[in-house]
């Protein structure tokens, strides 16, 4: 695969697969009303929402960069993608997806976004664990198995891992 072609790919992909989660499910839960909530949550839920799309946008290009492929199973890196973001934690996708969600639901002042936030990170820690670390673990061999035993997958580490 190209770089190009992986490029185009990972754009398609962060639409329909973040854009999805983190855009179209919580604005039809909420049609972004919000509930007026003090302006410090308004902030802070800016800056979550800044930090998460800014991860996730960096976590894709990673993988166009570093693996030259795709997030998506049907077009996935020919390389173990292990720098970036991915050096802190094994799954900074989701964690910026679910911080972006988490801070639509402090800056809107919506709970009923923290309860979808919790659902999605129950399924796709379900989906990790049972398709993508087997397949990972197949695909890269010792190297992913050494890459998941020095990096976390969901809280990041303090320091970088340095493979």
């Amino acid at each position: 695969m190209t770089r190009a072609r992986a490029a185009a790919g990972s754009l398609v992909f962060l639409v329909v697969a973040p854009g999805v989660a983190a855009g179209l499910v919580p604005w039809l839960l909420t049609g972004w009303d919000s509930t007026d909530p003090p302006v410090a949550f308004k902030l802070i839920g800016g800056v979550l929402i800044v930090a998460g799309a800014s991860v996730l946008v960096a976590a894709f290009a990673r993988f166009v960069i570093e693996g030259v492929g795709t997030p998506a199973p049907v077009a996935p890196p020919g390389q173990l993608v292990v720098g970036g973001m991915y050096r802190y934690v094994r799954n900074p996708m989701y964690v910026a997806v679910t911080t972006t969600i988490v801070g639509q639901a402090v800056q809107l002042g919506r709970p009923a976004l923290l309860l979808y936030a919790a659902l999605f990170l129950a399924i796709v820690a379900a989906f990790v664990h049972g398709y993508e670390e087997p397949t990972l673990s197949e695909r890269f061999g010792s190297d992913y198995d050494r890459y998941r035993r020095n990096v976390p997958a969901w809280r990041p580490r303090l320091r970088p891992w340095k493979p």
